[in-house]
């Protein structure tokens, strides 16, 4: 970027000079002025400069590189968000946006119509203490200690709040590789540089995390179970060897997410060490409850607790006691474990129905859990495209990966026994060399 290009007297107006210019189509890894250079031709002071740049840092617009100077962030300037939805295309059977089935989360009627809660006025308690009392046991129960639980709106309302509790703008962060890619961008939005570890059908390999936690990275982030998109489960063997690990690099903040909770189909097991200083375990109930509700709790150290929930005492205050409520009522229901069980076996059949199908095609496929089926193909935008056109919606590895090879998500959760016989073979034709050749 050519110092003539930004213009401005005060830090926030250089910021904004500089953010126009990148909205306008500036590539990432582009180099900015140097602070001294850019303060000579502004006519201001280096402080000022150097401001802006802070600002624009931790914006998770640039990335400060030391002696390299000052580089825009890759995607900086995109408008919208880095990894958009999958497209679906009308009459195609979608496979593709990661959703529970309807017909196995809870009914919102007879619930919302039981409610009788109170207004809730300033001044009055933050939390919902039935709520937070009944997750603490459910944590307590798989074995996490669950002396300070919060409520956020959400799984990654709760993984930037622990960030921003800990980071700062550039420090790295070690993900699964690959990951949910609405994690990258969050990542990204925060000025973090997301590191890529490798995992296998039981969750991160040892090896690989060992080395990248000894790459200056500040915190991980992972999935014991449930993982999007690979499904992943961390096994008790696999459990103990990422344990060592960790052990060994005690002072890096860890995430765990549990994305499917009970509908997951695998025992939680939990890579926390009660001693570690700095953790924190989210839960989130869209895969069980419903997307809508955008309510999470999370189990941490207590000085993480204390600092997400100052953090939302500052900015949202709290999460809604009436969407507090009814999670509490859809999920302590008496009849909800029966309905949970009977969730998970139906997400089993189904993502074992597939890769079952899949295999009798010597089709490899990936899903220990959860109702994600990850398939490796080599051209990822030709088999989407040539199963879009036999009426299979399914998404594309690209947003999901750093450096891991080209695959495809297939979500199962509303795919049937016999559909995935037909999807399987529809793939099977797609894959042979002559018909990849044509595609």
């Amino acid at each position: 970027m050519s110092r003539n290009q930004i213009q401005g007297k005060t830090a926030v107006e250089i910021a904004s000079s500089v953010e126009k210019t990148l909205h306008a189509g500036l590539s990432g890894g582009s180099r900015l002025p140097t602070i001294r250079g850019l303060a000579r031709t502004l006519r201001v002071s280096p402080v000022t400069v150097a401001a802006a740049y802070r600002l624009l840092q931790s914006r998770g617009l640039i990335v400060g590189g030391g002696r390299r100077g000052t580089h825009v962030r890759p995607a900086a300037h995109a408008s919208g968000p880095v990894a958009p939805q999958a497209t679906v295309l009308e009459g195609a059977l979608d496979l593709a946006s990661g959703n529970p089935d309807p017909d196995l989360l809870p009914l919102l009627a007879p619930h919302l119509k039981a409610l009788n809660p109170s207004h809730r006025l300033y001044g009055d308690a933050l939390e919902f203490r039935p709520l937070i009392a009944f997750a603490s046991a459910e944590f307590e129960a798989d074995g996490i200690a669950a002396n300070d639980v919060t409520v956020t709106s959400g799984a990654l309302d709760a993984i930037e709040r622990v960030l921003r509790a800990h980071l700062r703008p550039g420090d790295r962060v070690l993900v699964e590789d690959p990951t949910l890619p609405a994690l990258f961008d969050l990542l990204r939005s925060l000025g973090h540089t997301p590191h890529g570890c490798a995992v296998d059908d039981e969750g991160l390999e040892p090896e690989a995390l060992d080395r990248a936690l000894g790459t200056q990275v500040r915190a991980a982030i992972l999935s014991p179970r449930a993982q999007n998109p690979t499904g992943a489960a961390v096994t008790s063997r696999r459990a103990a060897d990422l344990q060592r690990v960790l052990g060994r690099h005690a002072n890096t903040l860890l995430i765990e997410i549990d994305a499917a909770g009970p509908v997951s189909g695998t025992p939680a097991i939990t890579l926390i060490d009660r001693d570690r200083p700095h953790w924190a375990v989210v839960r989130s109930t869209s895969k069980f409850l419903g997307p809508d509700l955008r309510v999470a709790v999370m189990a941490a150290d207590a000085l993480t607790s204390g600092r997400v929930q100052r953090q939302q005492a500052l900015d949202v205050r709290w999460v809604s006691h009436l969407l507090q409520s009814l999670t509490l009522a859809l999920w302590s229901d008496p009849s909800s474990g029966r309905r949970l069980a009977r969730a998970a076996d139906v997400y089993r059949l189904r993502r074992t129905a597939l890769i079952d199908a899949l295999a009798s095609h010597d089709i490899a496929a990936h899903g220990a859990s959860g109702f994600n089926v990850w398939v490796p193909v080599r051209e990822e935008t030709a088999t989407v495209g040539a199963l879009a056109a036999r009426g299979w919606a399914v998404a594309a590895g690209e947003r999901f990966r750093l450096k891991s090879a080209p695959a495809i998500r297939i979500t199962t959760s509303a795919l049937e026994p016999d559909a995935a016989q037909r999807l399987a073979a529809d793939l099977a034709e797609i894959l042979r060399p002559s018909a990849a050749t044509s595609a």
